[in-house]
């Protein structure tokens, strides 16, 4: 799946262990496209794919208008992003684990 969005030219893959988090999915992997028309095409080609190579029927949404996508493969959920709206969303943060208890300096 991975390959597919590099092979596709999606920008910025981070893929989020999800496992022990949340019911939703195994993974959850991020990447953006540079404009609506890419964002789309990406998008459509990873479904593509998850039906070729595993006989699956990935839900999606938002494919339309191309701004942001959602692809649910069942274990995996894979959000395409164009890079400003990713930026105002930060699903990365909301997911990624924190780093260490914040100290505040005296």
């Amino acid at each position: 799946m991975l390959s597919s969005l590099s092979d596709d030219k999606a920008e910025d893959i981070v893929q989020i262990d999800l496992r022990g988090k949340t019911e939703i999915g195994d993974y959850m992997v991020i990447c953006s496209g540079r404009s609506t028309r890419q964002v789309s095409s990406i998008s459509e080609k990873l479904a593509q794919k998850v039906k070729d190579d595993y006989g699956r029927t990935a839900k999606m949404e938002g494919k339309d208008t191309g701004d942001w996508v959602l692809i649910d493969t069942g274990d995996v959920i894979v959000h395409v992003f164009r890079p400003e709206v990713r930026e105002f969303y930060q699903l990365e943060k909301m997911w990624q684990p924190v780093s260490g208890p914040e100290t505040a300096a005296n």
